[in-house]
């Protein structure tokens, strides 16, 4: 055996030893236990801010009957509602925010072929900042990555098949019609997950072998696709798609399957120009889908620059120049890096699941103040096409703290 060989075998050792790593520090991060629980609690003072209420209506609400009050601990203390607790409420004092049967739900892909722009993270936050302000979510990961499915706490190794994913509905072979059979419960009671993994790269052959026998057969695909999240979408206010970073059959299907377009980059020089050369074969690939009669239409197409350190001169720099080149379609309120994230990460969660602060309260709050208002800029552009247009008006939840 050549020496080549031998260190190319060591790939898959390699591989083996990285994912019984994961395995443990999923398991470290989940304890007691190795399933991830969703713990937080919101007091009544943040509880009322969400709802746009005051705290006298809540309470009100307990004492005739039409809302259970929190159970209290031993000392008399009231810990907290839960999310589950939260959406109850939001039936009962009717601080719904969902859409109406005749709005169209929003199916938003977060995408970018530059890999480490924090896509995955941006999909994962915004699914959690929708599901605390009580819309009804759906994730679908569509990255063999799998960093999504990983941060709503599935191991993607050894915890999904592929029949779980939307491998057999694609597949040149599919085992099935629709996609309910993909949908997984999540801790949060109004986030499902369409889960991911490694084997769910095979798509990109299969698409690609039936792309080269003729353009009608990848042209069936990529309606079926639109077809089976347009039927299942029905279920929820939002889908939040989160394709590979790299311009494949899959980032084409998803792309097609979409209403809308949210570009996550880091406010960085290669981040810039490796965003100009999507947006431009973005542009291409929308042309010649167009010709083939796969129409891409978009109610919004946004850039958010998602990792902002507005203590680096560079980025700003950088976000002066995105600013001049993207104009309004670049996002206002850029996501800050933040320490509070990459901590939250290391458990496998958002900073929407800590029940307390990693780092120092104070850091805390500004990274909850920030990603609250960075994502209410998305929440505001899914409204738009909704009968109540304005989202129930509400301040940072963290300003009550």
């Amino acid at each position: 055996m050549s020496e080549g060989f031998g260190e190319a075998e060591r790939i898959g050792q390699l591989a083996l030893a990285g994912e019984q790593m994961v395995d443990r520090l999923r398991r470290t991060a989940f304890l007691p236990g190795a399933v991830k629980s969703l713990n937080m609690r919101i007091g009544i003072a943040e509880a009322a801010v969400l709802l746009g209420c005051s705290t006298n209506r809540i309470r009100m609400a307990e004492q005739d009957g039409r809302l259970p009050a929190p159970p209290e601990t031993e000392s008399g203390r009231r810990p907290g509602y839960s999310i589950e607790a939260l959406l109850k409420m939001r039936d009962a004092l009717g601080a719904s925010p969902q859409r109406g049967p005749s709005d169209p739900p929003a199916i938003i892909t977060v995408q970018n072929f530059k890999g480490g722009v924090g896509k995955s993270t941006v999909t994962t936050h915004l699914a959690h900042y929708l599901a605390v302000a009580g819309y009804r979510v759906l994730v679908v990961d569509c990255d063999s990555q799998a960093t999504t499915t990983t941060l709503f706490g599935f191991n993607p190794h050894f915890a999904i098949h592929r029949d779980e994913t939307l491998y057999p509905y694609l597949s040149i072979e599919p085992t099935q019609d629709d996609l309910a059979y993909a949908v997984k419960k999540t801790v949060w009671p109004n986030v499902d997950l369409i889960p991911s993994n490694l084997q769910m790269f095979d798509i990109e052959y299969e698409l690609a072998a039936s792309g080269s026998r003729g353009s009608g057969g990848l042209a069936t695909r990529f309606r079926k696709l639109r077809a089976g999240l347009g039927e299942l979408a029905q279920n929820y206010d939002v889908v939040l798609l989160d394709p590979p970073p790299a311009l494949g059959t899959i980032s084409l299907t998803v792309m097609q399957a979409a209403n809308a377009l949210l570009v996550p980059l880091a406010a960085t020089t290669p981040d810039f120009c490796s965003t100009v050369q999507f947006l431009s074969m973005m542009n291409q690939v929308v042309t010649q889908l167009a010709e083939s009669g796969l129409g891409v239409d978009f109610e919004f197409c946004r850039l958010i620059c998602s990792k902002f350190n507005a203590n680096d001169p560079s980025h700003e720099m950088i976000q002066r120049v995105m600013e001049q080149a993207f104009g309004p379609a670049l996002l206002p309120v850029p996501i800050l890096e933040s320490a509070e994230i990459s901590h939250a990460a290391l458990r496998m969660m958002t900073i929407y699941e800590l029940e307390k602060p990693i780092g120092t309260p104070k850091t805390h709050k500004r990274c909850r103040n920030n990603l609250d208002e960075a994502l209410s800029q998305v929440e505001q552009l899914i409204r738009r096409r909704w009968t109540r247009v304005e989202a129930p008006a509400r301040p940072l939840l963290q300003a009550v703290a």
